[in-house]
C-alpha cells in the first residue's frame, strides 16, 4: 500500500463514519438493483459491478487511503487491493478484474454481455458484500448495523 502511495496510485483519506455508511447504503442498493430482470443485462452487469468497486473503494477507506482517479487504472488498482485491505482470496481477485476487463469491452466496445457474466457479477458481488460485512463487524463493529 504504500509502494501504491509513493506512485501517487493512491491518496491518503480519512472519511468519516456517515461516508462509509452511506458507500454501505450504496453497495446494498446497486446489489439490488442488480437483481432487477425488468432491466437489461448490461445495466444489470453494470449495477453488480459498482457494487464491487464500491466494496473495494470501502476496503481502501477503511485503511486510510483511496484510488488517486486522475490516474489510468484505478478500477484495477482497487480490485487488487482487496486481498490487503479485506483479506480477499487471490483466486477472487483474479476473477473480479476479468470481471472489469469485461466491463470495459462492453463499455467502450458496445460487445454485449453474457448471461453468464451477468451472473457471475452479481455473485461475486454479493459474496464481497458479506465479506465487506464480516471484516467490519471484525475490525470496525461501530460501522456495523
Amino acid at each position: 500500500m504504500e509502494n501504491l502511495l509513493k506512485t501517487k496510485q493512491l491518496q491518503s483519506h480519512q472519511p468519516s463514519s456517515e461516508a462509509l455508511l452511506r458507500l454501505l447504503d450504496a453497495i446494498k442498493r446497486n446489489i439490488s438493483d442488480s437483481r432487477i430482470d425488468a432491466v437489461s443485462e448490461e445495466t444489470r452487469f453494470d449495477a453488480a459491478y459498482k457494487a464491487i468497486m464500491q466494496c473495494a473503494m470501502l476496503g481502501l477507506w477503511l485503511h486510510g487511503y483511496r484510488t488517486s482517479t486522475s490516474q489510468p487504472g484505478h478500477h484495477q488498482t482497487a480490485i487488487q487491493t482487496l486481498q490487503t485491505t479485506l483479506g480477499t482470496h487471490a483466486s477472487t481477485v483474479i476473477v473480479l478484474d476479468a470481471l472489469r476487463k469485461q466491463r470495459n469491452i462492453s463499455d467502450y466496445a458496445g460487445d454485449p454481455v453474457s448471461d453468464e457474466a451477468v451472473v457471475e457479477c452479481i455473485r461475486q458481488a454479493e459474496a464481497l458484500y458479506q465479506q465487506t460485512l464480516k471484516w467490519i463487524r471484525a475490525n470496525r463493529a461501530e460501522l456495523s448495523r
